[in-house]
């Protein structure tokens, strides 16, 4: 299984068959979308599209993706969704599952909010965010967080699923930080390898400086926000269990 990093929180998972799961698509203003990849037959790509929750950073790039496309989402988000124009919306809920072709994918809990259009006025409820617990078949199970502070359902996830890989966030400011991350890391799971997530590149590791500059107009707290990776991987530099992995931006990593 293959991993890309096209996003501070967005990734794209490659299955041994070939099928592409997106989670958390985000493409205009994200500074770590590779330009090489805004065009048509990638977005046609995509096999199914899992959204955590429903914040703009997470949710925008849906609108350049064919609205038959199958997506994953919380039941409340997903009736947004539908009522919205997407016609190939699967609903779940904390601890629900959803079976595909090569991976049998369930929803777990975030510690997060949830809202909707809310950088276009007020703000839409749309449920509790989520995490996703991803079982490929005949290969490795991995464990997406989400956005989400420290949980002991952590603990939970990793004695139930028994995942080896964590994409786990550890910005700060919305989400844990790096030291809440290395904390759930030695305490809550057990895997061998871990990617960092939500954080944002600088000016000088940007792999798109038009977003980035115009990112940083509009929403200039992401400053806040950049290179946590390495601050993580800092952390956990000691501690032999768990390899920490720093993904570039449009990076793909093969486990």
């Amino acid at each position: 299984m293959k991993v890309t990093r096209l996003g501070h929180a967005m990734y794209l998972l490659k299955s041994k068959n070939g099928r592409n799961y997106l989670i958390d698509p985000f493409f205009d203003l994200n500074p770590g979308f590779p330009l090489a990849l805004d065009r048509q037959d990638f977005y046609d790509s995509i096999d199914a599209i899992f959204l955590t929750h429903g914040h703009f950073d997470h949710v925008s790039g849906l609108s350049k993706i064919n609205p038959e496309k199958l997506i994953i989402a919380q039941y409340e988000l997903a009736l947004i969704l539908l009522n919205n124009g997407f016609t190939n919306v699967f609903p779940l809920n904390l601890g629900g599952s959803i079976d595909l072709e090569d991976v049998k994918v369930t929803m777990v809990p975030a510690v997060h909010t949830s809202s909707y259009q809310e950088t276009e006025g007020k703000p839409i409820y749309a449920g509790e965010a989520c995490g996703y617990v991803f079982d490929f078949k005949d290969d490795i199970v991995l464990y997406h967080s989400g956005d989400t502070y420290l949980s002991y359902d952590m603990k939970l996830i990793q004695e139930m699923y028994n995942p080896t890989v964590s994409i786990l966030s550890c910005s700060g400011q919305f989400t844990m930080g790096p030291q809440g991350a290395a904390f759930a890391i030695k305490n809550l799971l057990n895997v061998k390898y871990v990617i960092p997530s939500h954080t944002f590149p600088t000016q000088e590791t940007t792999v798109n400086p038009d977003a980035f500059n115009q990112l940083m107009k509009t929403v200039p707290i992401v400053e806040h926000m950049m290179d946590k990776d390495k601050q993580l991987k800092e952390l956990l530099k000691d501690y032999p269990k768990t390899e920490v992995i720093v993904l570039g931006y449009g990076e793909e990593f093969e486990f």
